[in-house]
């Protein structure tokens, strides 16, 4: 055999050989990322539960495993590439490090045992309030019940209070007047009493009228005759022992109407006055309008 011939021979296996690796050569860069998404996956494994000095880890190993030294010729296949992706990425450019990571911990905020024993004190003294109007709202209730006065005197507790409501007609006072009638005294009398048995709550007294006008010598609109009826009630409190410094009187007119003024009965029910026991201590679970 020729030396030509073996050379032509040996030629092609080196062809084969030089070929056959050309061709395997992404199996490198394959493995080369896996290895780092591994590294990745792992990192972020043990840092599931959020902690500060975990997170500075987390950015050591990121910082470490994208700057190609993870692997001995890792940098040499990021900065070569294959012929078919380097107008993509050039060769010169580096990969940026990655930003470090701030969490947003919210700290926790810091609450004084004072300021702690002052928030339980205020709660407790709010539920001790709403008791208190519960029991004097059921007495009014039952009296107003054994008294007939059932359909003029309703009661409940918002907001501001305890809040007593006196249908004015037939009761307290005659249209277009600001003078107590008889037939309302004995109900009042409970109220005072009712009053002086709780001497700790301010009190204001509150005129409502219906949006029919009203022009008279004594009172020219529905304001001057919520106001006077207010303060009959306060003056008519403060003869029955009732501490003036606890009372107080607001006429609202038309302005806060419980019904509807369209019909008649709706307007009877607005021509009211309300007693209303303020609430010392506020509390959200009451929730209420005005």
């Amino acid at each position: 055999m020729s030396a030509r011939s073996r050379g032509g021979r040996g030629g092609r296996r080196r062809g084969r050989a030089v070929e056959h690796e050309s061709e395997e050569r992404w199996l490198l860069t394959y493995a080369d990322m896996i290895t780092l998404l591994m590294a990745l996956f792992m990192v972020l494994f043990s840092i599931s539960s959020v902690n500060i000095s975990k997170f500075k880890t987390l950015q050591e190993s990121l910082r470490a495993a994208f700057s190609g030294s993870v692997l001995p010729g890792g940098r040499s296949i990021i900065q070569s590439g294959s012929t078919s992706t380097t107008h993509h990425t050039p060769a010169t450019s580096e990969i940026p490090s990655i930003m470090p990571l701030t969490p947003n911990i919210p700290k926790p905020t810091n609450i004084s045992t004072r300021q702690l024993q002052t928030a339980i004190n205020g709660q407790v003294a709010a539920a001790r309030e709403q008791a208190d109007f519960r029991a004097l709202q059921a007495r009014l209730n039952a009296y107003a019940q054994a008294r007939g006065f059932a359909d003029q005197v309703q009661t409940e507790i918002d907001r501001r209070g305890l809040v007593v409501r006196v249908l004015t007609d037939k009761l307290l006072f005659g249209s277009g007047q600001a003078t107590l009638k008889p037939q309302g005294l004995p109900l009042m009398e409970e109220v005072a009493t009712l009053l002086n048995v709780d001497r700790r709550h301010p009190i204001v007294v509150e005129g409502h009228t219906d949006d029919v006008p009203i022009s008279s010598a004594a009172f020219p609109s529905n304001w001057e005759l919520s106001t006077a009826r207010a303060t009959t009630v306060v003056r008519f409190l403060i003869g029955r022992g009732v501490d003036r410094n606890r009372l107080g009187a607001a006429g609202y007119a038309d302005l806060h109407p419980v019904a509807t003024n369209a019909t008649g009965a709706g307007r009877a029910i607005n021509r009211r006055v309300e007693i209303v026991f303020e609430r010392m201590n506020p509390t959200t679970a009451s929730g209420a309008s005005r």
